[in-house]
C-alpha cells in the first residue's frame, strides 16, 4: 500500500526536479529515506576510495563504487561545533550568536547554540511526515543559557525537529562520559544524580574507562555521581552501541519514510577501537578506529538491505572537518598514512586539509554508480538540497548560505552550482573566501592549531606541514618566512595542495576577494563562542 505522504511528495519532487532541468528518470516513485552519516575528524586521505593504502574501508569504498564521490566538498568550518551548526541550520557559523559567530567547540556547560525557532534540516523532514532521529555526537549544547546538567536536558535535539535522540552529549574526549537518550541521562538515578563539579575540578569525580597514552588526549572527568550511568559508557564499545542503535531504529521505522542523522564519534580522539579492530590496520590506533568506522557504515548498509530499503534510501556520507595531527595522527603518519592526503593543513585551520572532506552519495538507480564530481559543495548546502528533494522551496530560507546542489548528486551539471564559499577556521581573523578557482586567506598561517613539540596535543600550522612533508612557499623549516606576504591567495585549479602563494602576483584578485570577504565578517560585538 502506498503511503499518502510518499505519493504527495513524489509528485512534488517530480515537478521540482523538472524545474531544475533534471531528467524524469531520476524522479523517485516515492520520496527516499535519507541516512546522513557525519563522521568526526575524518580526513580527505583517510579512506581507500580517496587514496588511503594503510587502512581498509571496504564498506565506504562500496558506497563510492555504487554512488558518487565528490572531490571538492567542504565543511563551512574546520571545527566540530560550528560545522554541525552549519549542517543543521543551513547557515554559515559566522551568523550564529547574534552575528558574533560560533568559532570553537561548544563548552561543556554550553546552552543550546541553535535557536529553537530556527528552521533545521530535521524540521524539513518532519513537516513532510518523516520520522527523524539523531544518533551519536551532539556537541551543540543543551538548555537555555548555561547548561547545569539538571534533567530534563531541554531545549535540545527534540526541540530542533528530531523525534528521537541517543548519543554523546558533548564529544568522546570530554565529560560527562555518559549517554543521553532524548533529554535524560541513560542509567540516571535521582538518588545519585549527575553533578557538574566545574572545569578542572577532579576531586570526587566518578571513575571512567582507563585508556593508554597512545590513544591520544582525553579530558579527565569532572562530574561526580551517576555511577551506574558512567558504567554504561565504555570508550571501547561506543562504536558498537551507536551501530546497534542505528540498525534497531531503521528496523523500527521501515514502514514509513525516515531521516536518520548518524553523527559518529569516530574518528575523533581518543582512538579507542573495539577489541576486534585493534591491530587490524597499518596505521596504529588511528587506522584501527577508521576501520571500526567502516564497519559501522557496513552495519547501516546491511540493515537497509535486510529491510528492503536500499533502493529507496539516499545515503550521504561525509566528515565534519579534516584530520587532526595529534599523537594518534602523528603515529599514523610515521607509518606512512596521509590523514588529509597531499592537502596542506589539518583540522581547525583554513588550509584545504582543514575543511576539504570526503563526501559520497548513493541512491541506487538515481545516482549513477562509480561516478565522480568536482562540483564545489559544502555541508551548509545539505538543508537547501534536501528541501528540494522533498519538494520544498529552498528559496524560502531566510539565509541564502545554503545552496541547492541536488543536480550535482543526480545529474552532471556543466556549470558550477555554487560560485563562492565562506570558510571558517578556529580563529576569526582567518575567515576566508573561496571563489571559483581562487582561495583567499586574509592572514599568514592557517588560523588553527600551532603546537609543534612531541608532548603537545594540538599540532598545526607550519610545524605540522614540515612533519608531514608538505611544501608551501611561505614556509621554511617549519616556520613562516619573515618575507612571506601578509596574506594568501591560491589557484586551487592549478595548485590544490597550496604550494605557491600568489598574493603578490595578482593584487587585483586580492582586492576583489578582500572586498567580498568583508561583507561576511561579523559586525556584532556579541560574546564569541
Amino acid at each position: 500500500m502506498n503511503h499518502p505522504i510518499r505519493m504527495i511528495v513524489a509528485a512534488t519532487i517530480g515537478a521540482t526536479l523538472a524545474g531544475n532541468g533534471l531528467s524524469a528518470d531520476v524522479v523517485a516513485s516515492s520520496p527516499p529515506n535519507v541516512v546522513l552519516i557525519f563522521a568526526d575528524d575524518l580526513g580527505y586521505g583517510d579512506l581507500g576510495c580517496y587514496g588511503a593504502t594503510n587502512v581498509k574501508t571496504p564498506n565506504i569504498d562500496r558506497l563510492a563504487k555504487e554512488g558518487r564521490r565528490f572531490t571538492d566538498a567542504h565543511t563551512a568550518s574546520a571545527v566540530c561545533t560550528p560545522s554541525r551548526y552549519a549542517l543543521l541550520t543551513g547557515k554559515y557559523p559566522v551568523r550564529a550568536n547574534d552575528g558574533a559567530g560560533v568559532w570553537g567547540p561548544a563548552p561543556i556547560d554550553s546552552g543550546l547554540l541553535i535557536d529553537t525557532e530556527e528552521f533545521t534540516l530535521a524540521d524539513a523532514f518532519k513537516q513532510e511526515g518523516y520520522a527523524t532521529a539523531a544518533l551519536g555526537k551532539w556537541h551543540l549544547g543543551f538548555g537555555s543559557g548555561k547548561n547545569d546538567w539538571q534533567e530534563p536536558l531541554r531545549p535540545g535535539p527534540q526541540d530542533l525537529g528530531f523525534d528521537y535522540y541517543f548519543g554523546l552529549p558533548v564529544v568522546n574526549s570530554a565529560p560527562p562520559y555518559v549517554y543521553v537518550e532524548n533529554d535524560r541521562v541513560v542509567g540516571g538515578d535521582p538518588a545519585d544524580p549527575l553533578v557538574y563539579l566545574g572545569r578542572g575540578r577532579r576531586k570526587g569525580a566518578t571513575p571512567i574507562t582507563p585508556i593508554p597514552p597512545e590513544a591520544s588526549q582525553r579530558t579527565p572527568n569532572f562530574f561526580k555521581g551517576a555511577v551506574e550511568a558512567h558504567k554504561k559508557y565504555n570508550d571501547y564499545t561506543v562504536g558498537t552501541v551507536l551501530a546497534e542503535k542505528a540498525v534497531d531504529w531503521i528496523a523500527a521505522h521501515k514502514e514509513n519514510p525516515f531521516f536518520l542523522y548518524l553523527a559518529t564519534t569516530h574518528i575523533h580522539h581518543p582512538y579507542t577501537p573495539g577489541e576486534r579492530f585493534q591491530g587490524t590496520s597499518d596505521a596504529a590506533l588511528y587506522g584501527d578506529f577508521i576501520q571500526e568506522l567502516d564497519w559501522m557504515v557496513g552495519q547501516v548498509l546491511q540493515s537497509l538491505e535486510k529491510q528492503g530499503l536500499s533502493d529507496n534510501t539516499l545515503v550521504i556520507f561525509m566528515s565534519d572537518n579534516g584530520g587532526m595531527l595529534n599523537l594518534g595522527g602523528r603515529n599514523a603518519v610515521q607509518l606512512g598514512h596521509r590523514l588529509n592526503g597531499d592537502l596542506l593543513g589539518f583540522k581547525f585551520g583554513v588550509w584545504e586539509g582543514g575543511h576539504r572532506v570526503p563526501l559520497i552519495a548513493r541512491w541506487p538507480g538515481k545516482i549513477d554508480a562509480g561516478t565522480e564530481s568536482d562540483q564545489l559543495i559544502c555541508n551548509v548546502d545539505m538543508l537547501a538540497t534536501l528541501m528540494e528533494l522533498l519538494g520544498q522551496d529552498s528559496d524560502s530560507l531566510s539565509s541564502k548560505d545554503s545552496v541547492n546542489v541536488l543536480p550535482a548528486l543526480l545529474e552532471n551539471p556543466d556549470q558550477p552550482l555554487r560560485s563562492e564559499l565562506v570558510l571558517a577556521p578556529h580563529k576569526g581573523s582567518h575567515l576566508s573566501l573561496r571563489r571559483g578557482k581562487w582561495m583567499y586567506i586574509p592572514r599568514r598561517g592557517s588560523g588553527g592549531f600551532g603546537g609543534s613539540k612531541p608532548h603537545q596535543h594540538a599540532w598545526g600550522g607550519p610545524p605540522a606541514t614540515e612533519f608531514v612533508g608538505s611544501v608551501n612557499s611561505d614556509i621554511e623549516n617549519g616556520k613562516t618566512r619573515n618575507d612571506a606576504p601578509p596574506a594568501q591567495l591560491y589557484d586551487l585549479q592549478a595548485d590544490v595542495n597550496q604550494t605557491t602563494n600568489l598574493y603578490l602576483k595578482y593584487p587585483e584578485v586580492v582586492q576583489e576577494m578582500e572586498a567580498r570577504l568583508e561583507t561576511y565578517r561579523p559586525k556584532s560585538k556579541g560574546k564569541k563562542n
